[in-house]
């Protein structure tokens, strides 16, 4: 069977990630840093060690099957391609950031202004919107020194803690959109095999990452509080203990949902509560 190519960032910031989400879908390859190509040794997959705003344009013409990248990536290539799985890591936002001086206080404060930006797509769809007309002014890097060296009133880029736009002076002032690292694929791909197995990999290492198991030991006179507070994958599991008119239960607990579940176990009697990660949860 013809191997895929996958397209993930050679270096930055979801280049770590995306080859840790890759391993453990249990995928073997070898030290990629050397090379710009390597074969997983264990799977169909080829992987492409590219730079983030190449990865839209490979899939979409054919040359990677699929990609690993940035949702604001996507979006500012506008190149056709299918988003498979969002994967819950690399959120950011794109934001309007401004003087901490300046005079712009609203939206409308930004009709006619020069605004400085990576992402002139996202922030001509963004400025249209709302109504606004402001001359966008491209610059391929080092955004935040632009309203300092007088090239612009105000800056539209990625922001991830803010730190950058405190150190040149400036303030976030308005979202623009808010990004995520976005699997994708080229037109045609869908019932693909190789595709459905490396989709069914993924999703089970992102349920396992949104969930906790949890086993814990409660009363039989107790039980059905306990699991009225616990659907498990489908339902918790009962297991009789030595000690008469005991059970232990074991469940899945969803890691948002986490430290409110625990306080109403407790609360309804469950003790000796022991948690675990998952590696992956497959349905």
């Amino acid at each position: 069977m013809k191997n895929l190519k996958i397209a993930i960032q050679k270096s930055g910031r979801l280049n770590e990630k995306s080859v840790q989400l890759l391993k453990n879908c249990g995928l073997d390859f070898e030290n990629y840093k050397s090379s710009l190509i390597t074969t997983v040794n264990n799977f169909n997959l080829e992987i492409l060690f590219l730079r983030d705003d190449d990865i839209p344009g490979y899939v979409a013409q054919g040359i990677a099957d699929l990609g690993i990248v940035g949702e604001n990536v996507i979006d500012e290539s506008q190149e056709n391609v299918t988003y498979l799985e969002r994967l819950g890591f690399g959120r950011c936002t794109l934001k309007i950031g401004i003087p901490k001086d300046s005079s712009i206080i609203s939206l409308q404060d930004l009709d006619g202004k020069a605004i400085a930006t990576s992402y002139p797509n996202i922030l001509q769809e963004f400025l249209a919107e709302n109504n606004l007309s402001a001359e966008i002014r491209q610059i391929s890097g080092s955004v935040e020194i632009a309203p300092g060296l007088g090239l612009s009133d105000a800056i539209c880029d990625i922001v991830s803690t803010g730190g950058t736009l405190k150190s040149n002076g400036l303030k976030p002032f308005a979202d623009v959109r808010r990004s995520e690292a976005i699997l994708i694929g080229r037109e045609g791909l869908a019932e693909n095999p190789i595709l459905c197995e490396l989709l069914q990999r993924v999703r089970s290492v992102l349920r396992a990452k949104e969930t906790k198991y949890v086993v814990l030991n409660v009363e039989k006179s107790n039980l059905s509080q306990i699991t009225s507070l616990l659907p498990g994958v489908k339902s918790p599991t009962v297991v009789p203990l030595a000690e008469e008119n005991w059970v232990a239960v074991h469940t899945v607990i969803p890691e948002d949902d986490f430290w409110d579940k625990i306080n109403k176990l407790k609360a309804a009697g469950a003790q000796g509560i022991v948690v675990m990660p998952i590696e992956k949860i497959i349905l």
